[in-house]
């Protein structure tokens, strides 16, 4: 496995962010629905970004990090709804949605990277 792989980097960094949101939504704030479905998503882009890295194929890891930037983008849409619900600070909202717009521009130029490489 390649080091230094920033996208690899920044979805794990990201998850243990995650997580700790979720169980500050979880204890402080007694919110148990649409933290559980930030906590999915957001932790799943790591997870799929590491199934792309061992993917079989171009194909394989291309659909596997099209999974991750799907959610990724699911993830955007949950913390900008705990910011318009009070649910999280707009300090930290915009932290994350920081973070996870990042790791959607970062995942949206390997795609094109990768398929531009996949059509020459």
């Amino acid at each position: 496995m390649k080091s230094n792989n920033i996208i690899q980097e920044k979805s794990f960094a990201f998850a243990i962010r995650i997580v700790h949101a979720y169980n500050y939504l979880q204890t402080e704030k007694k919110e148990f629905v649409l933290s559980k479905q930030m906590l999915r998503s957001g932790t799943s882009i790591g997870a799929n970004v590491e199934e792309a890295i061992g993917g079989q194929s171009k194909a394989d890891f291309i659909s596997k990090l099209s999974i991750a930037y799907k959610e990724a983008r699911e993830t955007l849409y949950w913390l900008k709804l705990l910011k318009a619900t009070d649910y999280i600070t707009a300090e930290m909202a915009d932290s994350l949605l920081n973070d996870c717009d990042e790791i959607c521009r970062i995942i949206g130029k390997i795609q094109i990277t990768v398929k531009n490489r996949k059509s020459l």
